[in-house]
């Protein structure tokens, strides 16, 4: 597993600008409307690799000048999340864009408690320890979803 362009240094633009290129041909391959409230709420997610909560995103919207009321950031969010453009970090009740939404995955996410950087490990759990635990019990696993809280490299001092 590669680490998560959360944690190192890359080209953000380029990041942001590779998952929106994305997000247009999904969209576009599904039949589904990218609307611009929901671009703009994607591009929103993609400013940064921190987690951002509904209420976080509907002020940028409002600051930006639109109308926006609740409803609106929420059904953009559950828009994003449902067609596997960004995912939902229950333990921060926040949201992130998808590092590979092109991809059917199931990530594991680490997310640093001081910062809230998200990286998404790409360790299907069905795969992994679980996957072979669950196997094991007769088990099978339909959707897990992993949260694990810790600190990222740069808060933690080992930043490469």
């Amino acid at each position: 597993m590669s680490e998560s362009p959360s944690f190192e240094r890359h080209d953000h633009a380029q990041c942001r600008d590779s998952a929106l290129a994305q997000a247009d041909a999904i969209c576009a391959e599904r039949g589904l409307r990218l609307t611009p409230t929901r671009r703009r709420v994607l591009e929103i997610l993609l400013e940064s690799h921190a987690a951002l909560g509904a209420y976080d995103v509907l002020e940028r919207l409002r600051a930006e000048g639109h109308a926006a009321q609740p409803p609106v950031a929420y059904r953009a969010l559950d828009f994003l999340v449902e067609h596997g453009l960004a995912h939902r970090i229950a333990r921060l009740s926040a949201f992130i864009a998808c590092h590979q939404p092109a991809g059917c995955h199931a990530p594991a996410f680490l997310i640093c408690r001081a910062c809230h950087l998200v990286a998404e490990a790409q360790s299907p759990p069905k795969q992994g320890a679980l996957g072979r635990d669950a196997r094991a019990l007769g088990f099978e696993i339909e959707e897990a979803v992993i949260e694990a809280q810790g600190l990222c490299p740069a808060c933690s001092g080992t930043a490469r």
